[in-house]
This record gives C-alpha cells, sequence and structure tokens, in this order.
C-alpha cells in the first residue's frame, strides 16, 4: 500500500516532526487512534510492521475522487480505521465524479450558498480555490460533528509538521498525505491509475477566462506543491501549461 521512505532525507525529516505533531493532539483523538497513526508513521520511517485489524475509530474523510482523496481513503482502510468519504456536491461535478464517488460509498452533503459565493468571487474577479475549499471542509466538518466523529482528514500533500494534524476547534484535522511525508507519485500509484495532468475544475476554468489574471493563483498553487516535492519538475511543467492553455 504505502513503502518506507528509506534514505530519503527531507521526508524522514517530514515524518519526524510529524511525530510532534501527533503527539500534541493525543488527548483529543484518544489512545487507539494516536497508536495506530504512530504505527504508520514508524512504518514510513523503518518499514516495521504493524496491526492493520480494525481499530474501531471512525474518520471522515473529505473526499472528491480525485488521487490525493482517494489515496487518503484507501490508506486509513488499509491501516485499519473506519473511514467514510465524504463529498460536498457542488454544480461543476460531472456524471463521472460522482459515479466515482459512489464506487466508494461516498456520503453527499450540500454547501449551502456555494454558488452565490462563488459567482460573487469571479464577479469580483477575485480567485475562488482558497473560498471553494474553506465552504467544503466546513459542510464535511459540520457532518463529523453530527455523527460524533473526532478526526476529518483529507488529502493535502503540503500542510508538514505541526499542521499535518492538529487540533481545530471540537475536531482533528488529519492532513493524510503530507503526515505521511507523501507526493503525488505516491497517491497516484496507490490507487493503481494514471495521473490526468490536466488542472481539471470546470468553475476555475471559466473563472480564469473571464479574469486572464486568476491564471497565476493556479500556477502558484501547483509551484507550491513543486517547492514541497509534492510533484516532479515534469508534472509541474505540464500542468502549468494547461492552465496557460485556455
Amino acid at each position: 500500500m504505502i513503502a518506507p521512505v528509506g534514505d530519503d532525507f527531507v521526508k524522514r525529516y517530514r515524518l519526524e516532526y510529524n511525530l510532534e505533531a501527533l503527539e500534541g493532539v493525543r488527548e483529543d483523538i484518544g489512545e487507539k487512534a494516536y497508536s495506530r497513526l504512530r504505527s504508520l508513521l514508524e512504518y514510513r520511517l523503518s518499514g516495521k510492521e504493524f496491526d492493520r485489524s480494525p481499530v474501531g475509530v471512525k474518520v471522515v474523510v473529505a473526499f472528491s475522487a480525485g488521487s490525493d482523496s482517494t489515496a487518503t481513503l484507501k490508506i486509513l482502510r488499509w491501516a485499519g480505521f473506519d473511514a467514510i468519504p465524504i463529498m460536498a456536491k457542488l454544480p461543476q461535478m460531472g456524471e463521472d465524479v460522482l459515479a466515482r464517488a459512489k464506487e466508494w460509498g461516498a456520503v453527499l452533503v450540500d454547501v449551502p450558498g456555494y454558488m452565490d459565493e462563488m459567482e460573487a468571487q469571479i464577479r469580483k474577479k477575485a480567485p475562488i480555490c482558497g473560498r471553494c475549499h474553506a465552504m467544503v471542509m466546513r459542510a464535511v466538518e459540520d457532518y463529523a460533528r453530527e455523527k460524533g466523529v473526532k478526526i476529518v482528514a483529507s488529502g493535502d500533500l503540503l500542510s508538514s509538521g505541526l499542521i499535518s494534524i492538529y487540533q481545530k476547534n471540537d475536531l482533528v484535522t488529519l492532513n493524510l498525505p503530507a503526515f505521511l511525508a507523501m507526493d503525488k507519485g505516491e497517491a497516484i500509484g496507490i490507487i493503481g491509475g494514471k495521473y490526468d495532468l490536466h488542472f481539471g475544475c470546470p468553475l476555475l476554468r471559466r473563472a480564469a477566462r473571464e479574469a486572464p489574471s486568476i491564471k497565476r493563483f493556479g500556477i502558484q498553487r501547483v509551484l507550491r506543491e513543486l517547492r514541497a516535492r509534492a510533484l516532479t519538475p515534469e508534472m509541474a511543467e505540464r500542468l502549468i501549461l494547461d492552465i496557460l492553455s485556455d
């Protein structure tokens, strides 16, 4: 499923730092979740095998059916967590995305006021990704609270160190790929697919057509992932060219 990082100095450094972050939420997530997540980190560091039987801990996964969130779901289930994929149903989603989500047993939740907010951002020629992400995560977190689930996981590749897992009000956010110092290539390998090097959000493309300056925010996002070694230079180049192509 996942492999140890071996002698990769940067990934080892990130994982050791993430151990400190895990200690910071130990009381908030309970001993069962803490022990299993620590075992996952130790496996990444040294290859030490661990018990992967069901641990009896529910985790809500913010699920988009993309490579990162799908890998997150698969790893958590492999590690013995009861991982529940929650997908925010957005107007720009195609039937293929919804079909993939259904295959994984995703629960669909609404995002109140979503398009009103996005249209306002587009009219102002302002970036939409940050606002979209915040609204989606709020809907997923609300579901977790309603169901009494303490941990909300995401497919974020970048949030290393103390923000790879942290307390957020009454919940604990777990950015699992970042927590395990994964990169995009590893996520793709875990889901057994090929990564479509395409910046595919239809709403973002529409916003960029109406305000081409918005493209720079997409490029900045790609470059952040490149600097964090989540993308290879070849992946980053193809994504940036795709953003500029419209």
